[in-house]
């Protein structure tokens, strides 16, 4: 197997994972996964929206990120609790969802010896992390799948059952 359909398959694993703990969330999207706060589901969906856009447009390709409106709310020095700062949370799902669709998109453009091409604009020192095509599209990939923890901690918060899988 080719490296670039071990990423493909990451990114679309990541998405049907965490989309389905975050669906689930909708009547509980501001829960908090602890009791001193934290990262709760409307925050992380469009955190994960966020960086998709930072990593693959503005880092890989050297373009403006599309949701850059978003760094406060969604990637700022804390998590609020106060829903007027966000947006309506179908609509971020729906871009959450649009994000990930462009970025399965462009995989699907691409052979596996594009993903060693450098990206455009990798921040200094970022090299190992964001350096290469391969890089980035790995990197959302596991980003998805790194916030499932916190995801499971808030569906705990609010009384929802554990997913497996």
């Amino acid at each position: 197997m080719e490296s670039i359909e071990l990423i493909r398959g990451n990114l679309k694993k990541s998405r049907e994972m965490a989309l389905a703990r975050i669906e689930e969330m909708r009547d509980h999207a501001l829960v908090f996964p602890t009791p001193r706060g934290g990262a709760h589901t409307l925050w992380m969906l469009g955190h994960l929206a966020y960086i998709e856009g930072l990593v693959i447009h503005q880092f890989m390709l050297g373009q403006a990120n599309p949701l850059a409106e978003w760094e406060e709310p969604f990637d700022g020095a804390d998590v609020s609790a106060d829903p007027a700062i966000y947006p309506d949370f179908d609509e971020v799902l729906k871009t959450c969802r649009s994000m990930r669709g462009q970025t399965i998109a462009l995989i699907d453009s691409l052979v596996e010896a594009d993903l060693d091409r450098e990206s455009v604009q990798c921040p200094a020192g970022h090299e190992e992390t964001f350096g290469t095509y391969r890089h980035c599209l790995q990197f959302v990939a596991d980003h998805w799948y790194m916030h499932r923890g916190q995801l499971a901690d808030a569906r705990r918060a609010a009384g929802i059952d554990r997913m497996w899988m």
